[in-house]
């Protein structure tokens, strides 16, 4: 049978049609596969993930003591999946967002909005968040207070098969499965738990049927409780509400984009692995709205030679390893569907490095056929490999017109764009006649005036089709909105008339390719790249491993420390007055500075314990500086811990130029030769 749809917002089993078909387009799509490229220097052998999760215990050591973030009420006992950051944690977070800022909304001329946390009823059940946000979970039968996300269960036990077993067929299979995991349906999971026998993992006991459970929080809103409410799923909804306003501000001009950063909620069904399964994150999400049929982008030769490891459809199906490729290859070939999704991805790669995430652990997923919205045309994940394997950090998805064409089929406000067509298009169309806009509307009765303004708006080369079909087949269901689904008889199209159609303008729903940022999984994957340990040092009866975070100068919660070498110097007037001009030019220049004046501690202490919050750069007076009559400091770099001494009135412009990445520390090394080592 045949659907005829108008908007997207349409019952389930249009759904389950059009998730067959796409999986069909996707799996001829996947059948030419693209050869990989030689890896870019540095990543020919890539060494898994091995360093993360023998460093793990000591990051997460240093998370705690250094309170970068803990448990949220944790004298309570805490609540799984809520994390409170500390002041360095919340430092760097903001760095992060900042330079999110700088790189996208400065740099892509964003429109950036902030929309309330708590969203009403009807825009989420139009967006099919209230009917279809689910994950599928299992019980365990005999404890119920025992519940797993049936995805993970399986994948989780997939990974230990895959571990466990010698024989190459059988990897493959277990492989299969696990990529295609989050993409199962209801049936197809219970078939699956039958044939590996798969059971609770604590108990050994029989699992429950999988079932759909709802990630939205609901909440009441107001006095009586009446209009009920929910604590947002995603920020990307209220760019859409808003859109409409946002397309006047830039004066009806396609292509624009807005951004939004802000708190979001997800009733995870089993949180654990730190911030990486969380119920509130942060997100922060573009929505670039284009012309359905120009999805060229004119900076896209700026990415294009970037090389990438893409995973694409056909490699995950076939169980092979990831391809290296060029941005610009993989759209030519069709891997990546259009030139502004490819940008998107080449941008998203960008900023991950430059926050330092290594290359060698960092992949870009393409959704397979399963887990694909219905109305989706394309989407990406940027992958980042962590102690817990793969993580998904970031979503980059060509969302075609699904959002726009719900809201506006639910409010009845018009969300299109209309351009002026210079020439006018002058062509024949078929439409309904007065009597035959008379009889449709009798024939349907309270659905009369949904079908005609239906087919008053159709396309007329649609149009025309649905007359031939009607005709040829003697009936036909059509999808008229999210709330009309009818049967159209011969008699319904008799009455029409061919005329002649001056067209001076036109009118479309915008495409939308969205890049959605989990900050909280970022700054999980971002510490684990960052974070590397010293030789251990004996101290007493201990042995202290010394633990760096090797974070970029920009993200860094402070850029500069400065310390006195000793109690010597801290109570020397001098001092204070060299403090007081380092402030006073830190300030002038945007550099966010700490002072520790713990001189009982020893400097190299004092080093050590500033080097694990990952602080870049470190300025210590000496008494050799209060007695020189150009005073001067020593400069600290963390990672090398290679050290130079410049004069104070130097020392501002000297931090900022190496915070900038405008001079390297080689050459101010160079530039001030009296350095006097590590």
């Amino acid at each position: 049978f045949e659907v005829v749809t108008r908007g997207d917002a349409t019952p389930a089993w249009v759904g389950t049609i059009l998730r067959a078909a796409r999986l069909a387009m996707a799996a001829k799509k996947a059948t030419p596969k693209v050869a990989s490229i030689a890896a870019p220097k540095g990543c020919e052998v890539l060494p898994g993930n091995e360093a993360f999760v023998k460093n793990r215990p000591g990051l997460d050591d240093l998370c705690r003591r250094r309170f970068l973030y803990r448990q949220g009420s944790e004298i309570y006992g805490g609540v799984a999946g809520f994390y409170t950051y500390g002041p360095p944690g919340c430092a760097i977070k903001n760095n992060f967002l900042q330079q999110w800022r700088q790189h996208f909304v400065l740099e892509e001329q964003l429109m950036e909005i902030e929309d309330t946390c708590i969203m009403e009823h009807h825009p989420l059940k139009a967006s099919g968040h209230v009917d279809r946000f689910n994950d599928f979970m299992v019980k365990d039968v005999k404890d119920e207070s025992k519940f797993f996300r049936a995805d993970k269960l399986l994948e989780d036990v997939m990974e230990k098969k895959i571990e466990e077993e010698k024989d190459q067929a059988k990897i493959e299979e277990y492989t299969k499965v696990k990529n295609q995991a989050d993409g199962y349906s209801k049936e197809e999971l219970m078939e699956i738990f039958e044939k590996y026998q798969i059971k609770s993992p604590e108990s050994g006991n029989d699992l429950s049927e999988p079932y759909a459970f709802n990630l939205m929080f609901p909440t009441p809103i107001g006095p009586s409780g009446q209009l009920q409410g929910y604590l947002r799923p995603e920020t990307a909804q209220g760019i859409f509400l808003n859109y409409k306003f946002c397309l006047e501000q830039n004066g009806s001009r396609l292509p624009f984009g807005i951004s939004q950063i802000g708190k979001v909620f997800r009733n995870e069904i089993a949180p654990r692995a730190g911030l990486t399964r969380v119920r509130e994150f942060s997100q922060c999400e573009i929505e670039w709205f284009v012309k359905p049929t120009e999805k060229d982008h004119p900076k896209f030769q700026e990415v294009a030679p970037l090389v990438l490891r893409l995973f694409p459809i056909a490699q995950q199906l076939d169980a092979e390893e990831p391809i290296w490729l060029t941005l610009g290859d993989a759209v030519a070939k069709g891997v990546v569907d259009n030139e502004t999704l490819g940008y998107m991805i080449g941008r998203t790669y960008l900023f991950l490095r430059s926050i330092g995430i290594k290359e060698q652990h960092l992949r870009f997923r393409q959704h397979l056929p399963t887990e694909m919205a219905h109305y989706a045309c394309d989407c990406w994940d940027a992958e980042i490999e962590c102690c817990y394997g793969w993580l998904e950090c970031v979503g980059i998805a060509d969302r075609s017109c699904f959002d726009l064409n719900a809201h506006a089929a639910a409010t009845k406000v018009d969300l299109s764009v209309k351009e002026r067509i210079d020439p006018p298009l002058i062509y024949e169309a078929w439409q309904l006649t007065k009597k035959g806009q008379v009889s449709v509307m009798k024939a349907f009765k309270k659905q009369g005036k949904a079908v005609k303004e239906w087919m008053d708006e159709m396309d007329h080369k649609e149009f025309e089709k649905l007359i031939e079909d009607v005709r040829a087949k003697g009936s036909l269901e059509c999808v008229v909105d999210c709330e009309t689904t009818v049967t159209l008889l011969p008699e319904h199209v008799a009455d029409v008339e061919k005329v002649t159609v001056k067209k001076n303008t036109e009118s479309y729903i915008p495409s939308v390719v969205e890049p959605s940022f989990g900050v909280d999984r970022i700054l999980f994957a971002m510490w684990e790249h960052a974070y590397y340990s010293r030789p251990a040092e004996e101290e007493g009866k201990k042995t202290i491993v010394p633990g760096v975070l090797r974070l970029p100068p920009s993200i860094a919660p402070y850029q500069v420390i400065m310390l006195p070498m000793d109690q010597r110097v801290s109570r020397d007037g001098k001092f204070r007055e060299m403090v007081a001009q380092m402030k006073a030019g830190f300030t002038k220049l945007d550099i966010a500075y700490t002072f520790d004046d713990a001189a009982s501690a020893t400097l190299g202490k004092r080093y050590a314990r500033n080097d694990e919050l990952g602080i870049p750069f470190a300025v210590t007076v000496d008494l050799l500086s209060l007695e020189e009559d150009v005073p001067q400091a020593t400069v600290r770099e963390r990672d090398t811990m290679e050290q130079v001494r410049a004069p104070i009135a130097d020392v501002p412009g000297v931090i900022r130029e190496l915070v900038a990445s405008i001079t390297p520390w080689e050459q101010i090394k160079a530039r001030y030769p009296g350095k006097i080592g590590r």
